[in-house]
């Protein structure tokens, strides 16, 4: 039971450690998914060589952050290997009810811990305090990326690669009124290593192409799932109308606080005068 407990405590802390280290990379300039990558290939020393990867080495700060990783990551695959060879010797002599009661526990706890670090609550949650700690508690000589553009809001910087059966697939930026659903295309990267860094309206999709997307995490994944033909119309038309209704809320909260604050000024002023 101990070794199974060691096992699943140091699997949460390796969790924990790459998202932190994750975030960390973001706050770099890194994109949600690179710094995501690049935090689990140095945690576990997968080393690819990436175009991503050069620019982690070329970056001092990036460089500090994956060389701290990549020793967390040695000892940490060390502990579980280690509990792992306990966990096995320790069972060894046991009855095959314990043998399968600690079998059932480590598949339970393993699943647990995967769907909860795959939630997008928890991970939005999770980057708010993991921004602030870092925000707090370290001095990251860098520009503050996840503020400017409230990635730990949910918001993020992220690709998408498009697939022919894809709703996006052969039509041109402006008939997708992607903005309309609060989603901005940053630059397309186009096979044959065409990058479009200031796309237009009468830019066409085409397959294969992979958009650089800014908006909420939780729309660009249904973008992503949206497939052509009339349940995808359906699909985008339900997406603008949600985004029309959310910005209407943020213009009804944005004229509650202009009122507040113009009463709130109102007070002061006659305030002043009563005491002159």
């Amino acid at each position: 039971m101990v070794g199974v407990i060691s096992l699943l405590v140091t699997l949460t802390l390796s969790m924990i450690v790459t998202r932190v280290a994750a975030m960390a990379l973001m706050f770099t300039g890194l994109s949600r998914e690179a710094a995501k990558f690049q935090a689990r290939s140095a945690f576990t020393g997968s080393g690819f060589t990436t175009q991503e990867s050069e620019m982690v080495v070329s970056h001092p700060v990036r460089r500090q952050i994956v060389m701290l990783l990549m020793l967390l990551g040695n000892v940490g695959i060390a502990t579980v290997a280690a509990t792992v060879m306990v966990s096995v010797m320790s069972t060894s002599n046991s009855t095959w009810q314990t043998q399968v009661l600690l079998f059932t526990i480590l598949i339970g706890g393993i699943t647990f811990l995967w769907v909860f670090f795959s939630s997008r609550w928890v991970e939005r949650h999770m980057n708010r305090v993991i921004a602030w700690l870092l925000k707090t508690f370290t001095d990251l000589d860098v520009r503050d990326y996840v503020s400017l553009l409230e990635l730990s809001r949910g918001y993020a910087v992220t690709e998408m690669l498009v697939e022919p059966r894809d709703w996006m697939a052969g039509k041109s930026l402006a008939s997708l009124r992607l903005s309309d659903e609060g989603i901005l295309v940053l630059s397309i990267r186009r096979e044959g290593g065409i990058f479009q860094g200031t796309p237009r309206g009468d830019d066409v999709v085409h397959p294969g192409d992979v958009l650089i997307l800014y908006g909420d995490l939780d729309d660009v994944e249904r973008l992503d799932k949206r497939r052509a033909g009339f349940r995808g119309d359906q699909e985008h038309a339900m997406s603008v109308e949600q985004q029309e209704e959310f910005e209407a809320e943020q213009r009804e909260l944005l004229h509650a606080l202009e009122a507040k604050q113009a009463l709130e000024s109102e007070i002061s002023e006659k305030a002043e005068k009563l005491d002159a």
